[in-house]
């Protein structure tokens, strides 16, 4: 069984201090960093949106965190973050980027937001990801980085619905929590779909 490491969306704008952060969601990174050591083939992906894509919530006049009920099911607006070229968008400079062998870039069409590694929000949409990893036989993928309650888990859930085993750091993530309860549901629904959460510690290649 061959496996892959995914590094979900260490940006600047996701860590303390950045436009989008997650709450010590700078504590990730020697995780991260300790799995890409361990793992020969890793992938990073990256949120890079344009100027006034359609899941700001300046692009609506709206206050952060409204809901877009433009969507099916409604979704959070977001602060302006990842802008394409942006310091924001850039990988976290503690972040070991060398050692990883893709980046996918997601979230780059105006009018979609795309949250997991794997297919665009539309869900028909893809990012290419799969086919590189069923191009290289692999079969289990492992997951640690930002955020548990949106990238990760909708990167855990289409990873699943794409036949792959999947293993999540629970160590390694953390949450954004728009809505209180969100990481424990998250982790409630990865669990669901048949993703083991563990200690990174205890995941091999």
């Amino acid at each position: 069984m061959r496996t892959a490491l995914i590094v979900v969306d260490i940006q600047n704008d996701f860590c303390p201090g950045g436009a989008l952060a997650v709450s010590r969601g700078d504590e990730v990174i020697p995780v991260a960093n300790a799995l890409l050591e361990r793992f020969p083939l890793s992938v990073l992906t990256q949120d890079w949106h344009p100027a006034r894509h359609r899941s700001f919530a300046s692009t609506h006049g709206v206050a952060p965190y409204e809901l877009d009920r433009s969507v099916d099911p409604p979704g959070p607006l977001w602060p302006d973050h990842c802008v394409q070229g942006s310091f924001g968008a850039g990988f976290h400079p503690s972040l070991h980027t060398d050692r990883a062998r893709l980046i996918i870039r997601k979230g780059t069409d105006p009018s979609v937001d795309s949250y997991s590694g794997f297919f665009e929000n539309d869900r028909r949409t893809p990012t290419g990801l799969y086919a590189w990893l069923a191009e290289l036989s692999v079969s289990r993928v492992v997951l640690a980085g930002l955020a548990t309650d949106y990238c990760v888990l909708y990167t855990a859930l289409d990873a699943r619905r794409l036949g792959l085993d999947v293993e999540v750091a629970e160590d390694g993530v953390r949450g954004v929590e728009a809505s209180p309860g969100d990481t424990g549901r998250a982790f409630a629904a990865m669990r669901a779909a048949g993703c083991r959460t563990v200690n990174s510690t205890e995941l091999r290649p």
